[in-house]
């Protein structure tokens, strides 16, 4: 049996209660350049960065709550690497936006998190040591 590798994160799916009020979001927090595939209809609607992004789908808002605290099995969060400076003009933004995120130390990387409009963690991280020894 042949190895094989894999190149980049080609995207995360996640489901949101209205697409049009996520995937603005998305543009206007994070750039994000909407993609729409017509053979496929009103959804997924793809979110990019690049070739690496997410896929909004429609939620089932009759379909019972799930506890979004919980540490249960699940998507905890999903996480989009940018520059150290990207990183300091993104906190900018998040500051004029009036965007409530936390920032965390994570000794290797700088993190500062938010919520998007359904609830879901998005994480912007940047790495403050030496990537090439890091990732070796």
């Amino acid at each position: 049996m042949s190895d094989f590798t894999l190149d980049y994160l080609d995207h995360v799916a996640i489901r949101v209660k209205d697409i049009e009020v996520s995937a603005s979001w998305y543009e206007k927090v994070l750039g994000l350049k909407r993609k729409i595939v017509p053979e496929w209809g009103n959804s997924p609607v793809f979110m990019l960065a690049g070739k690496t992004g997410i896929a909004l789908f429609p939620a089932t808002l009759d379909d019972p709550t799930i506890d979004t605290t919980t540490r249960n099995v699940k998507i905890d969060h999903f996480a989009f690497h940018v520059t150290m400076e990207n990183f300091a003009k993104a906190r900018k933004k998040y500051e004029v936006l009036q965007l409530e995120y936390i920032f965390r130390d994570h000794i290797y990387f700088h993190s500062i998190y938010t919520k998007d409009p359904d609830g879901h963690t998005v994480e912007l991280t940047t790495i403050v040591v030496d990537s090439d020894t890091f990732y070796a």
